[in-house]
């Protein structure tokens, strides 16, 4: 199994086919969306695919080590808020085929109106980490 990490972009993928900001929608279409999203993610757990995923608020800061006795200096919240994560799952799959397949499956998640938002997910490899099946 080799593990990916499927990561959400707030702004900066390419444009999704729905592109309402999630900010503009209706709080049954925000229930649709995560209930879409824990289906997806109890449908990989039982096919042992499922190894984690969270969404992140929009808050945050860059932190940096600054010298030993000092503290840690914060700039932020984002340099570029552009860059910011909605949020991330990462799979243990057993082919990069696979991660694609199901990267595909969870960008159809519905959003503004009910229909499937057709979002750009980033599809990562883990660093270091190739599949154990050999066939």
């Amino acid at each position: 199994m080799a593990k990916y990490l499927l990561l959400k972009h707030y702004r900066g993928a390419p444009a999704a086919v729905n592109d309402v900001p999630m900010d503009q929608w209706t709080q049954e279409e925000i229930a649709a969306h995560m209930q879409y999203m824990n289906d997806f993610a109890a449908q990989l757990e039982k096919t042992g695919e499922f190894v984690d995923g969270q969404a992140l608020a929009p808050e945050g800061a860059w932190v940096r080590y600054d010298g030993e006795g000092r503290p840690p200096v914060t700039d932020g919240p984002f340099a570029e808020t552009k860059d910011l994560i909605a949020g991330w799952m990462i799979i243990d799959v057993d082919s990069y085929e696979r991660a694609v397949e199901l990267a595909g499956e969870l960008s159809a998640a519905p959003g503004a109106g009910g229909k499937p938002i057709h979002e750009w997910l980033e599809l990562r490899p883990f660093y270091g980490t190739t599949p154990t099946i050999t066939e």
